[in-house]
């Protein structure tokens, strides 16, 4: 295993300074994602620590979901209700490029250290700001996790089978989307920094990071009112596109609603006859029979095992097709292993850890796992020293007054 801890930062992010003071998923995940390709980020943490160090499993006591999303980043914890940790926030932030925060709007104002405050310490700065419903309008006031701005966007009410409830799927899937969109948001502002020199807000919301995936929707019920439905694993007027259950209890997804792809698909199921039918010769025909059309392949596809259908689909026709894996299943692939995947990391308390890899893969400036996810407050005294002006007569002050922790010094 390559110990990666002490390489220099990699990525076309270097040299970049972030102050991420989110918590929990969408702000850190975005901190993450900036972190992965370079950047420099300072992780703010409440003295509890961020509540993300309670979620998922835990190893010998350490989360292993922080020393994922909170790899790459220095962690420091204050408690920002206090003045002195809020003078400290604006020391900082006047040493940074950057501010992610998922505070709900007006949190920080009333703290001193809003947009507005933080730019009269830094005027080209750029911030993120991540909330449920956005920084105006009538919702803007309401508290919102990912799932709750998913079920007002639309996309919850799409999710699982028809004849059964709203489902969801078992990871905070919006908050990652919102995290996507407020780092592509940042790395835009960097852009359009470096030609005019001026900073700027960027304002993701949870809701319509999941609104903007229902596309297709929109100018549909506009002009038709049609309004979709739950459609469990079938791609709605997309056919064949779902789940295929084979001879030996398990599942295949198949997805070969082009003519080239049906065409190679009804071959390689001896049914050639199925592409001149005039119920399924063409895309659209194809939607709006795919019933029948599922009885047909599902009936094959129930003749064979999983490794069967995906040697005569995959390796023979090229046709796109895939059993369901299991995170077990990405253990052992190949492939996952050839791309690089699962990446092993040490980690201070627990000897190795592995974790997902960084995406995307980029030729020239790749981003690069450098240490996983630090103690709480390991870093604080470094970084108020080093970059705030504190020395250690003062830093030791903030600590006994509760304001700051440096309780998890390496």
């Amino acid at each position: 295993m390559e110990d990666e801890a002490t390489s220099e930062p990699q990525g076309p992010l270097r040299g970049c300074r972030v102050l991420e003071l989110g918590s929990t998923i969408a702000g850190p995940f975005c901190g993450r994602l900036l972190a992965d390709f370079g950047a420099e980020v300072l992780k703010v943490e409440d003295l509890a620590g961020d509540p993300v160090r309670s979620m998922g499993k835990r190893y010998e006591g350490v989360s292993l979901y922080a020393a994922s999303i909170f790899r790459n980043k220095r962690l420091i914890a204050l408690d920002l209700r206090r003045r002195e940790s809020q003078a400290a926030i604006r020391k900082l932030a006047a040493h940074c490029d950057i501010v992610v925060e998922n505070f709900r709007p007006g949190g920080l104002e009333k703290w001193g250290i809003g947009y507005e405050h933080l730019r009269c310490v830094r005027p080209d700065l750029i911030m993120a700001r991540i909330s449920g419903f956005g920084q105006d309008g009538p919702y803007s006031h309401r508290p919102g996790f990912g799932i709750i701005g998913e079920a007002v966007s639309g996309l919850r009410h799409l999710t699982g089978d028809p004849d059964r409830p709203p489902a969801r799927v078992a990871v905070s899937l919006t908050d990652y989307i919102t995290g996507l969109y407020a780092a592509f948001g940042i790395v835009m502002g960097v852009l359009e920094r470096k030609s005019t020199g001026k900073g700027q807000l960027i304002d993701a919301t949870l809701f319509e990071s999941a609104f903007s995936f229902m596309e297709p929707f929109v100018p549909a019920f506009d002009k038709l009112g049609d309004i979709p439905n739950r459609a469990g694993a079938t791609l709605p007027g997309h056919a064949p596109n779902t789940l295929y259950r084979a001879g030996d209890g398990g599942y295949v997804h198949i997805a070969a609603a082009s003519q080239s792809l049906f065409r190679r698909l009804a071959g390689a199921m001896g049914h050639s006859e199925l592409v001149d039918d005039e119920r399924f010769n063409t895309p659209v025909l194809r939607g709006q029979n795919s019933e029948a059309l599922d009885a047909i392949i599902g009936a094959w596809t129930g003749s064979h095992t999983v490794e069967e259908i995906e040697s005569i689909l995959v390796d023979e026709a090229e046709v796109p097709a895939a059993r369901v894996y299991t995170v077990a299943d990405i253990f052992r692939d190949a492939h996952f292993k050839a791309r690089d995947m699962i990446k092993e990391i040490a980690e201070q308390d627990i000897g190795n850890v592995k974790l997902a890899n960084v995406v995307p893969k980029l030729s020239g400036s790749p981003g690069a796992i450098r240490w996983s996810g630090r103690r709480l407050g390991q870093d604080t005294r470094d970084v108020l020293k080093t970059l705030a002006g504190y020395s250690d007569k003062a830093i030791d002050a903030l600590a006994e007054s509760g304001a700051i922790s440096c309780g998890s010094e390496a």
